[in-house]
């Protein structure tokens, strides 16, 4: 069991970013055992003959317990990229690569062999970073991103409206909120007080099902799956209930229902199989009647269904 005792700065200082190296990592896990992520079996499935030579790479993220911490360093900005993340990897230093390495070996004796090199180690496990990332992540990166920065929408939303209990009320099974203590079930014990270092909220579609945790010396960080992570592989949405496709038209019934979770029009476009210029035409029609809003996050535009949105949806199911 993990137990953070927040201080009342703490609770302020509760942020959220995401990681591509951070859902590199997870993603190793899901191949080394795929049948307990059943939900991404069509990325699997899809990538399984372009990642192999990477046996060292996955031999350094078992299917349970300990990965060696200097591959997930947690992320500095809201929105990191994947190569300022790899060029923080590469400049671990060769103790702590040791070091941690040392410790993924005590449950894989296999491993001893890397501890000895660190420095030659890190500089062919970047390399392997590199070529998995561009192989497997980079070509589905558009939608995961998308799914990121919505779920990160979505909850800063929350925390602003609601404060720490309405962000952690509904975030996993395995994670409880009360009286400024967050507790996380896993199979391992630590109990902290945060001290005024806050906590970082990191979504991740390859955790799914489980949570991550990240504890001191390190930036004390959650990473825990998406809202929406389930629609994050299919390639068309079900369909509208009959009574909203009446009222408002299937297309645009298509698009309220297909944002539960918030989306870009790229996005959109992929899933519906339609034009992006078709989706932003109904947009325009939606941000019009007060259903749906748009916020700008970088270069992109997420859209969400506004509370009358929700209304609409929700009593034509």
């Amino acid at each position: 069991m993990i137990e953070f005792v927040f201080a009342t700065d703490d609770a302020a200082r509760v942020r959220f970013a995401f990681s591509p190296l951070w859902e590199l990592v997870h993603s190793l896990r899901v191949l080394n055992e795929p049948a307990r992520h059943a939900l991404h079996l069509p990325w699997v499935r899809s990538v399984r003959p372009r990642t192999r030579g990477f046996e060292t790479l996955r031999s350094l993220v078992p299917s349970a317990g300990y990965i060696p911490d200097f591959l997930t360093p947690p992320p500095a900005t809201p929105l990191p990229d994947f190569a300022a993340e790899l060029a923080t990897v590469r400049a671990t230093p060769p103790d702590v690569v040791a070091h941690e390495l040392g410790r993924a070996a005590e449950s894989n004796p296999a491993l001893w062999p890397l501890v000895a090199e660190p420095e030659r180690v890190l500089a062919e496990i970047c390399e392997l970073l590199e070529g998995f990332w561009e192989a497997a992540l980079l070509p589905y990166w558009d939608r995961i991103h998308d799914l990121l920065e919505g779920d990160v929408l979505r909850r800063t939303r929350a925390l602003a409206a609601v404060g720490a209990e309405g962000v952690f009320a509904d975030l996993h099974g395995a994670v409880r909120w009360r009286a400024g203590t967050l507790t996380v079930e896993r199979p391992w014990d630590f109990w902290a007080e945060l001290q005024g270092r806050g906590l970082l909220l990191v979504p991740s579609v390859f955790v799914w099902p489980d949570v991550s945790v990240m504890v001191p010396p390190y930036q004390p960080m959650l990473s825990y799956p998406p809202y929406g992570v389930a629609t994050l592989w299919e390639t068309r949405p079900a369909a509208p209930p009959d009574a909203l496709a009446a009222l408002i038209g299937r297309g645009r019934a298509h698009i309220l229902t297909a944002l539960a979770t918030p989306a870009s029009t790229t996005e959109l476009a992929r899933r519906l199989g339609v034009t992006p210029g078709a989706i932003s035409q109904h947009l325009g029609v939606l941000r019009g009647c007060g259903l749906v809003t748009g916020q700008r996050l970088g270069r992109r535009v997420l859209y969400q269904r506004t509370r009358a949105g929700d209304m609409l949806a929700g009593s034509a199911q």
